[in-house]
C-alpha cells in the first residue's frame, strides 16, 4: 500500500466543485485511497482552511475520518529550506512559495505519493518524488 499526500489545489476543486478540475480530482481522491491512505498536513490545512467562515466547517469537510492528519517532519523543514535556496539561486522571484516547498519535502521523505495539479516545482526539486497529476494521469 502507498499513502498519498494530497495537496491543496487538489482539495480546493473538490470542495468547492471547480467546474475544470473536480470530477479529475475525485478521480484521483477514490485512487488514492484505494492504494492506501490519504494524508493532509498542517501546510495543507492552512491553505484549505481560507474558504471557511469556522474550524468546525474546515474539520468537517477535512473529516479525519477520511484524511490522516499528519505533522510536519523536522527533516522536511531542512529539506524545504535548501530546496527552496536552490531555487532563489536558480533565480526564483517568488519569496514565498516555501509552503510547496514542505509539502515536496513532507511527501518525499515520508515515502508518500504527491496529489497534485501543480506538479512543475515538485518534479524540480524533489526528483525522486512520485507524483500523481494532470500530466501523468488524464
Amino acid at each position: 500500500m502507498t499513502d498519498t499526500l494530497v495537496d491543496a489545489n487538489v482539495l480546493i476543486d473538490v470542495l468547492h466543485e471547480d467546474h475544470d478540475w473536480a470530477f479529475w480530482s475525485q478521480r484521483q481522491l477514490r485512487e488514492g485511497r484505494r492504494r492506501g491512505q490519504l494524508l493532509i498536513n498542517p501546510i495543507v490545512y492552512a491553505e484549505v482552511s481560507c474558504g471557511y467562515a469556522s474550524q468546525r466547517l474546515v474539520d468537517r469537510a477535512l473529516s479525519p475520518a477520511i484524511f490522516r492528519r499528519e505533522a510536519l517532519p523536522w527533516d522536511a523543514a531542512f529539506a524545504a529550506g535548501h530546496a527552496f535556496l536552490s531555487y532563489r539561486q536558480a533565480g526564483g522571484t517568488r519569496r514565498s512559495p516555501l509552503p510547496d516547498f514542505y509539502i515536496g519535502a513532507h511527501a518525499d521523505l515520508g515515502g508518500y505519493v504527491l496529489l497534485t495539479r501543480d506538479p512543475a516545482r515538485y518534479r524540480r526539486y524533489f526528483p525522486l518524488l512520485r507524483i500523481v497529476s494532470p500530466d501523468t494521469d488524464p
